[in-house]
């Protein structure tokens, strides 16, 4: 029963990691955060009897994985930003 349940999480870490090919920076890390916070939830579960934390985790991993590319996004942002600006300011040969 115990390996059952290990084969699982390897079979949709592995699926996961194949199907990332054609997806966006935002896509990836919103499912990259899902599936360690699924990872960690099992875990829990696994321990606490309770797979509830394993959808808990996969949740709050998402909108990690999802907030953390916004903020990504923001600060490309901003150097791209930056660099445009340094190049209008700076000095014509």
């Amino acid at each position: 029963m115990n390996r059952r349940l290990a084969i699982v999480p390897a079979v949709a870490c592995a699926l996961a990691l194949t199907g990332c090919a054609g997806m966006s920076t935002t896509e990836q890390r919103t499912l990259s955060g899902a599936a360690i916070g699924t990872g960690v939830g099992a875990a829990v579960g696994a321990v606490t009897g309770d797979w509830g934390w394993a959808a808990g985790g996969a949740a709050i991993g998402a909108a990690g994985g999802y907030l953390y590319d916004q903020q990504k996004q923001k600060e490309q942002r901003a150097y791209e930003q930056g660099v445009q600006v340094g190049k209008s300011q700076a000095p014509k040969k």
